[in-house]
């Protein structure tokens, strides 16, 4: 991995000689329209302009790669790697190496709850892009403007809430295969969804989103639900699921005050069917009646946004959210006669869920100067959580538990001179459950003669428990694993330097940005799960390890007239101190990721060409192993690389460009699964040998037509 770094940065140095000798000497006095970001700012300002190192994906990005959830966009991005798991239809998530415990996933700076968190834990694919202006993603510590569980960073979701047009509806299709299965009815993949705005008046907007997701799952060599022999093939490799969307917002607009109420509802139905069948022989008519044990698992989500913006005397600006929300996942065991498609035995209740009011408020430009800005805020929720002792290893009664959190925090952003800009910031965080917390941020710019924008930030956070870590009761005569309510919050420290650069040629026609950035992340009283005793062996949750990752990446994008170019690379270290074991290894393992993608327009056809590619290299980590004198030993165990590429080309119709046809290709390398020897084992099970990836090459086609008048 040695000679992957000094690659990279060889790379780096070369683009930057290349581009240096090519710099028109104005160049820097070009006005270019930038993008505008609103996380972690006073209010919103262009990319340039913040002290945070922003990561842009734009709605362009999103319709380009016919990206309908926020699994199918990420899965393109540097840092960040997405496993589906196929067993449960959900999509976990990384960055940074770390899991999505760490990160937070927000819309419009409000995190969404889920079943087993609030901004934590979310499946991606339970997250529709239908109404998403852009997506805005932070790396590193943001404990300070997002409190806890923000440690490796925060995906913030912005939605559009403005149209230009009286009226505005937008319905689509979108038919996907699942590799290479593929009917209307029972294999492949449905979407559908309709979007009506109105421009109610000069000041009031609003509209509804309606979008329903048929994933009817992946067969492979599999029979489906009907199948009534037992030979291990009755149910699906990817589970069938069905994911239904309503959105509603009003948004009102006058003068200095901004107002809006979004609502979303969200269900979504996940079926398992047993492999096993019961022949149920009936001797006196010499016929079976097969019968199988089946599990249907539904979440649906309520969200209610309500935020106000706006100005205190056209001086102060004041930005205030209240939220309540609401995700339940049940569950529902059943019986089932298969050739009368009959259930019994059916037994329904509550699996997982959370509930709860969240509020965030901010004060700022509190002063009249230019130079000093200062902001005050709070953040406060009250949050229930519940958990059926089926939905972990708990003891026999459920889990209810409820957390408050009342957060307080303050920064200010000094600009010393036009170059040099200072943001130093501080947050106290109060629970009802954990000691007070507290987490502190210091971000630095400067902008230097040449154009390149420097950019420094380091920041703390502390990462709650969560729920089997704290209740974890599994002891029976052959297992003893415990959670511990004592644990403490675990404590991230990210540093993070960013070197930015945009340089033109060809008369300004040609632009060129590049952007080479180190980070390091320590992540302390890491909760891992401990030999608390030899005879008999018992295990518990305990404070006790350490994570650390450093890493360096260099982003560069083309634009040429009607061409777009992007080409990145990542090398990353991860090193984890397993003080649980004695014969830890603390070195660090190395992991590779590199990802492109190429746009070209062709303004005379209304043709928009586009693939993204992204390469992720073997990825190795240190796990625990039993030899053959049956001692426990810890190995590097090795997770295989692989690559993805989608592709999609895009054309407009008609003389106002209503109608949009999109085809396209998923996973076109065909990647189902990687081997891996990167993984522990179980309870009652050995480590799985390969982690399924994918279903294999797809595609899709997408049917979009906007009619707007007025």
């Amino acid at each position: 991995m040695k000679k992957n770094a000094t690659l990279l940065l060889a790379f780096f140095s070369i683009i930057l000689s290349a581009q240096n000798d090519s710099i028109p000497k104005d160049s820097i006095k070009v006005n270019q329209l930038d993008e505008v970001i609103v996380t972690g700012q006073y209010s919103r300002q262009s990319v340039k302009k913040s002290v945070f190192d922003v990561t842009v994906i734009t709605r362009k990005d999103i319709i380009q790669q016919a990206g309908n959830n926020l699994a199918d966009v990420l899965n393109q991005a540097l840092n960040i790697t997405i496993i589906p798991n196929a067993s449960t239809g959900k999509s976990e998530v990384q960055l940074f190496g770390l899991d999505s415990q760490y990160f937070k996933i927000l819309i419009d700076n409000v995190p969404i709850i889920n079943d087993e968190g609030l901004g934590n834990s979310t499946d991606l694919t339970q997250i529709n892009l239908d109404d998403v202006e852009q997506i805005e993603i932070v790396e590193g510590s943001m404990g300070v403007e997002y409190g806890a569980n923000a440690v490796s960073g925060i995906i913030n979701i912005i939605t559009k809430k403005t149209s230009k047009y009286k009226w505005s509806i937008i319905p689509y299709i979108q038919e996907e295969t699942v590799g290479d299965e593929y009917n209307l009815s029972t294999k492949g993949r449905h979407i559908k969804s309709i979007k009506i705005g109105h421009n109610i008046s000069d000041n009031l907007y609003a509209d509804v989103l309606v979008t329903a997701n048929d994933f009817k799952g992946k067969w492979n060599d599999r029979k489906g639900e009907h199948y009534v022999e037992n030979d291990g093939l009755r149910g699906y490799d990817w589970l069938p699921k069905k994911q239904f969307t309503t959105k509603a917002l009003i948004n009102y607009s006058k003068g200095t005050l901004n107002a809006f109420y979004k609502f979303e509802y969200f269900n979504e139905e996940v079926k398992r069917f047993d492999a096993i069948v019961r022949e149920n022989y009936m001797p006196a008519t010499e016929t079976t009646n097969p019968t199988s044990s089946d599990e249907i698992f539904t979440s649906n989500r309520f969200y209610h946004h309500l935020n106000f913006l706006g100005k205190i005397k056209n001086h102060v600006d004041y930005n205030i959210s209240l939220s309540y929300q609401q995700q339940k996942r049940n569950a529902e065991f059943y019986n089932y006669r298969i050739r009368q498609e009959e259930k019994f035995d059916i037994n329904n209740f509550e699996y997982e869920s959370r509930k709860g009011f969240y509020s965030k408020g901010t004060l700022s430009n509190f002063l009249t100067t230019d130079k000093l800005n200062f902001q005050a805020g709070y953040e406060l929720s009250a949050i229930n959580g519940y958990s059926s002792s089926l939905a972990g290893t708990y003891e026999s009664d459920n889990i209810k538990r409820k957390l408050d959190s009342y957060d307080f925090y303050a920064s200010s952003e000094i600009d010393f001179t036009d170059k040099f800009s200072v943001r130093p910031g501080a947050r106290v965080l109060f629970s009802s459950k954990f000691d007070t917390q507290a987490a502190i941020s210091l971000g630095t710019k400067y902008l230097f003669n040449n154009g390149i924008e420097a950019r420094v930030t380091a920041g703390t956070s502390p990462r709650l428990p969560n729920y089997d870590e704290l209740y974890t009761y599994f002891v029976d005569i052959n297992h003893d694993v415990r959670g511990n309510e004592n644990l403490n919050p675990e404590q991230g420290i990210s540093t993070f330097l960013h070197l930015k650069r945009t340089f033109w040629f060809n008369d300004n026609i040609t632009k060129v940005a590049s952007k080479f950035s180190v980070w390091y992340i320590d992540v302390k009283d890491r909760i891992e799960l401990t030999i608390v005793n030899e005879t008999p062996l018992a295990y518990q949750y305990t404070n006790i390890d350490t994570y650390k990752t450093w890493g360096t990446s260099l982003e560069n994008t083309l634009k040429h007239k009607n061409l777009s170019f992007g080409l990145g690379a990542t090398l990353s270290g991860y090193s984890k101190v397993i003080n649980s074991s004695e014969d830890y290894n603390d070195d660090y393992l190395y992991s590779f990721q590199l990802n492109a993608n190429i746009s070209y327009n062709i303004p005379k056809y209304d043709l928009v060409f586009s693939a993204y590619y992204k390469l992720n290299g073997a990825q190795y980590l240190y796990v625990q192993k039993v030899d053959e004198n049956d001692n426990t030993i810890l190995v590097r165990g090795k997770q295989d690389g692989f690559s993805w590429l989608d592709a999609s080309v895009k054309k407009a119709f008609l003389k106002n460009k209503s109608l949009e046809i999109t085809l396209g290709a998923r996973n076109i390398l065909d990647v189902k699964s990687v081997e891996t020897t990167a993984t522990q084992g179980g309870a009652h099970s050995g480590p799985p040998s390969t982690i399924q990836l994918g279903y294999g090459r797809s595609y899709f086609l997408k049917i979009l037509y906007k009619l707007n008048f007025g």
